[in-house]
């Protein structure tokens, strides 16, 4: 009943965004500081901003997320939180003794105009951050870009404050991840270790996000890049991006900073996307693609052969992060669907680029929209005007899906509502099977459930 009210008729809306399809800087910011091992996120705001980011990750995760507030009052609103953030950074070396506190904005300490720069500095002054410890920290304003533009504002932090050169490289990959689930930074280790590649994955939520259960409590997992792996970056031989608006200014700032050539590229996702991973694994680490990878490439092969005549001429409606959409885009147009409605929240030329390149042949009739006014509701809108087969996005899709009657397939941040997102991986040739059998699941499902009764088969 939520969106029985939504009309097919668009209304050019200049000042108004419903249901966008993205959340604020500072939650990504959060996500990426988790992936650095013995760091402890600091939010330079108020409690109820860091309760909001904090509750937004351990809701997909189903993990404690632990991170400080500076605890603004209506007093550092005004004044600012210089401070309040001197304190805490006293405190929270007395007290949970992190490696590293990664010290995030909000939209308030932004709108004040605090220095993070001159408060850090005069916390090294007055001599509260201690001996081997650090304290980073990068601008992540909620009221611009989004939750993909604070994940890449951080770990272009990662590399301002860690990253060193030596006069000596070393034959090391590094492999910087876009955002994605620990497990598939768990499947891009092990594609490494199989090839026989040396690499530096960071972030690496991996054994911290999806940590065991042990029946001990620890407040740092075991997981995570550590800070001396990060310093080591500046000493490898060449840097793989993975998702241009997750990684391309972090990518950019290690060249600058330490000579390291990179190359960005798409997340693996899908048949294309992996290949073109794989490849430049091989080729910029000198190694040969094993049989064992050539392997699990056939058997995505197999699959998708044996059930092309479920995915031919689908009509598929996505939203999400452009780093996943474009390359789950991409395999979508592999096995024969038709991508049609395509919207994300965060804004950038490149996603638009993208689409344009790969729909302007295979789905000229094609919608899509990025950054001002791309939300779910004109998603919904433009599935009111001619409907759609099958829907793909995070836990918010389920109203759009429940309204039409739509097959939908969970998918990106945040997913809520159902156990599992992220246990399994979805890059590399084995996260292209999953995603292949995710789709076949819920496609045929609701072939079953809304097919005429005389029509219900065993063997499909």
């Amino acid at each position: 009943m939520l969106l029985r009210h939504t009309t097919a008729k668009e209304v050019d809306r200049k000042a108004l965004t419903v249901n966008p399809a993205k959340t604020c800087q500072p939650v990504g910011a959060m996500y990426a500081a988790l992936g650095l091992h013995g760091c402890l996120p600091h939010s330079h705001g108020s409690q109820g901003c860091c309760a909001y980011h904090r509750s937004a990750l351990t809701r997909h995760f189903k993990e404690p997320v632990v991170a400080s507030t500076s605890s603004f009052s209506e007093g550092s609103s005004v004044f600012g939180g210089s401070a309040n953030l001197l304190t805490a950074i006293e405190t929270i070396f007395t007290v949970y003794e992190p490696d590293v506190i990664a010290v995030h904005t909000t939209c308030l300490s932004e709108t004040i105009g605090d220095d993070l720069n001159q408060i850090v500095s005069k916390a090294k002054e007055d001599g509260k951050i201690p001996d081997g410890k650090r304290v980073i920290y990068c601008n992540t304003p909620s009221y611009v870009g989004s939750h993909i533009t604070g994940y890449s504002n951080q770990v272009a932090a990662f590399i301002k404050f860690f990253s060193t050169s030596t006069p000596k490289k070393r034959n090391v990959i590094n492999l910087i991840a876009g955002w994605m689930e620990p497990s598939d930074m768990r499947e891009l280790k092990r594609i490494a270790k199989v090839m026989e590649t040396r690499t530096i994955l960071f972030p690496d939520m991996s054994g911290v996000m999806d940590s065991p259960l042990t029946g001990k409590y620890d407040i740092y997992p075991k997981g995570g890049t550590t800070v001396d792996e990060m310093i080591a970056t500046g000493d490898s031989k060449f840097s793989i991006g993975m998702g241009t608006y997750c990684t391309q200014d972090a990518c950019i700032k290690l060249e600058n900073k330490c000579k390291v050539k990179f190359e960005v590229m798409e997340i693996p996702i899908g048949l294309k996307a992996t290949d073109r991973f794989i490849m430049s694994l091989s080729r910029h680490g000198n190694v040969p693609v094993p049989d064992s990878i050539t392997d699990e490439r056939g058997r995505l092969l197999d699959l998708i052969a044996d059930n092309s005549k479920y995915f031919y001429d689908k009509r598929v409606a996505l939203f999400g992060d452009p780093d996943t959409l474009i390359p789950l885009v991409e395999f979508l147009l592999t096995l024969d669907m038709k991508p049609v409605y395509i919207v994300t929240g965060t804004p950038g030329k490149h996603f638009d680029e993208a689409m344009t390149e790969m729909l302007k042949e295979r789905v000229p009739e094609a919608k899509f929209r990025s950054g001002e006014g791309a939300d779910m509701f004109r998603l919904h809108q433009w599935i009111k005007q001619e409907s759609v087969d099958l829907l793909i996005g995070n836990s918010y899709g389920k109203y759009i899906a429940r309204d039409e009657n739509i097959p939908f397939v969970r998918f990106g941040f945040p997913v809520v509502d159902r156990p599992g997102s992220n246990s399994f991986p979805h890059v590399g040739y084995v996260g292209a099977i999953n995603w292949v059998t995710k789709l076949l699941d819920v496609i045929l499902d609701h072939q079953d459930r809304t097919c005429a009764e005389e029509k219900v088969e065993l063997v499909m």
